[in-house]
């Protein structure tokens, strides 16, 4: 039985137990387009139900108007069997509902204590510190993970931000609990231990848990049952118990037949890959990073990876990954040691790129590899704008520029207005597929890639794999940072684990344990 959290200011009236949740005929509409078309769906009390569905089914958009940050053009939502008109997240919160958002909802300058204790809702004039730091104390208790209550979320991983987002939810105690995408940034022990806690609370009777999640995996072991929606349409109910991972994929992609979603759930056989052919493309030499608290991220860091090779570098997030990724593509300074591509120095200049032929892909690409206000065509030309044949004499060729967006976009699959649409526009899943455009165009040396599926659906998920290990096939080397064990187990040739800001422990990916790396990456060696 988990103990439940001390009640904090703003916290929920307690004793009303685990929410019964419905959604009846739901729609909504956006200009022409209907995002949600006749959705019905029931949620048991104390339960977990999972939300399946590509980009674009439509699974954001439904949890969003349970929440009351959207409301529904047609349809209604049932509270315990009444109907409810929820108007705002401040109706929803009243009611008992919690949500757990994709994207961070953090105030970056404050601390992780004024965050927790902001989320309530009703903060006091005067607040009595040394009370509430207790209550804070007591409650992280409770919890699978802590977070230093001094720290500022802008100081802060990606994954530790989506505990913070989770503490925030857990702390005030609802009776329906939806998140989205919460384990896409945590390791497989860290999301066994966040799920396995949320199971927990919904089984004690306390809250119902609404999960969106890409992992059939953790659907097959941590939800009660699932509902998978496939463009805006509710296509598949059903109990866990009575369903598989082959008959999920299939609802979510269609076609014509359960064969063609298992082909899809394939891996690429790993004896197709070629070994790595010798030598060293990418050689990093005691590597010291500082962090943004003003210490050492990264700790006298070497590797290296060859022609042809996955070198994927796993570990807990906060450990130096994210300054690791950022020194290595120029932006983050390096304290000292050297980076060599081909045995020449790279210090991640512009020239250097298209001279080495370097590419990166950044996590959250939208904010790290992109500029939102500029067009889809605009961004794809980012690379490349003053090279022929986007410019010749001096002279940029815009219509080049779009020519080749239209092609991309058509090669790529990515679904967007046109080569003129804002990026910002797009998708998570097709900001990506654009990104992958320009930075797999043209022969690759060295690839660096950065958690490159965070947030996507498993087809995307596919896709990009298929083009990471094409870069591999065709002799370059690719660097895997990612938080994700699995995808480390199923793409890597070899695995290092960072702890710490250093190189704790490398195996190659065939004769990898999982609680070998499970330790090394949880410090335990």
């Amino acid at each position: 039985m988990i103990a439940p959290p001390p009640t904090p200011i703003g916290a929920l009236p307690q004793g009303l137990g685990a929410m019964a949740l419905e959604t009846h005929d739901m729609g909504m509409r956006f200009g022409s387009f209907d995002a949600l078309q006749g959705v019905s769906l029931k949620v048991a009390p104390g339960t977990v139900h999972a939300l399946l569905g590509e980009n674009g089914a439509g699974k954001s958009t439904l949890v969003k108007c349970v929440a009351g940050y959207q409301r529904p053009t047609s349809g209604s939502v049932l509270v315990d069997g009444r109907e409810q008109a929820i108007a705002n997240p401040v109706v929803a919160r009243e009611l008992g509902i919690g949500m757990v958002y994709q994207h961070f909802t953090l105030a970056p300058g404050m601390t992780v204590a004024e965050n927790l204790l902001l989320a309530g809702g009703k903060v006091p004039a005067t607040i009595d510190w040394r009370r509430e730091r207790e209550q804070l104390e007591a409650f992280l208790q409770t919890t699978p993970f802590r977070l230093d209550l001094d720290a500022r979320p802008q100081a802060l991983a990606a994954g530790e931000k989506q505990k913070l987002e989770l503490l925030k939810q857990l702390y005030l105690r609802p009776r329906l609990l939806i998140l989205d995408e919460p384990t896409s940034v945590l390791t497989p022990q860290e999301a066994d231990e966040v799920l396995g806690h949320v199971r927990g609370f919904a089984l004690s009777g306390l809250c119902t848990v609404v999960i969106i999640t890409h992992k059939f995996r953790e659907v097959m072991a941590y939800a009660d049952d699932v509902t998978v929606l496939r463009r805006g349409r509710a296509v598949h109910h059903a109990a866990v118990r009575d369903t598989d991972p082959t008959r999920l994929a299939h609802a979510m992609v269609g076609g014509d037949s359960v064969d063609q979603a298992a082909e899809a759930l394939r891996d690429t056989p790993a004896d197709t890959a070629p070994a790595a052919t010798g030598g060293t493309a990418l050689e990093v030499t005691a590597l010291h990073v500082m962090g943004d608290r003003g210490t050492l991220a990264v700790h006298d860091l070497h590797l290296r990876v060859a022609p042809g090779e996955i070198l994927g570098v796993a570990g807990v997030s906060g450990n130096g990954q994210r300054e690791l990724v950022e020194a290595l593509v120029g932006q983050r300074p390096r304290a000292s040691g050297e980076v060599r591509v081909d045995g020449q120095p790279y210090a991640a200049r512009r020239a250097e790129n298209h001279r080495l032929k370097v590419r990166s892909l950044p996590e959250e690409p939208l904010r790290n590899a992109c500029v939102g206000d500029l067009s889809v065509a605009q961004n794809m030309a980012l690379r490349d704008f003053d090279q022929p044949p986007l410019c010749t004499g001096g002279r940029l060729r815009f219509g080049a520029w779009r020519q080749r967006a239209r092609e991309w976009i058509a090669g790529y699959g990515i679904k967007t207005q046109g080569e003129n649409a804002p990026i910002r526009s797009l998708s998570g899943g097709n900001v990506q597929r654009a990104v992958l455009a320009r930075e797999l165009h043209g022969e690759i040396r060295v690839l660096i890639a950065a958690n490159p599926v965070f947030g996507l659906d498993f087809a995307a998920v596919r896709e990009i794999h298929g083009r990471l290990r094409e870069v591999r096939h065709k002799g370059g080397a690719v660097l895997l940072i990612s938080e994700d064990l699995d995808e480390l187990l199923e793409l890597a040739d070899r695995i290092v684990v960072m702890s710490e800001g250093r190189i704790a422990f490398e195996t190659p990916a065939a004769q990898a344990n999982r609680q070998t790396l499970g330790a090394h990456m949880g410090g335990g060696h």
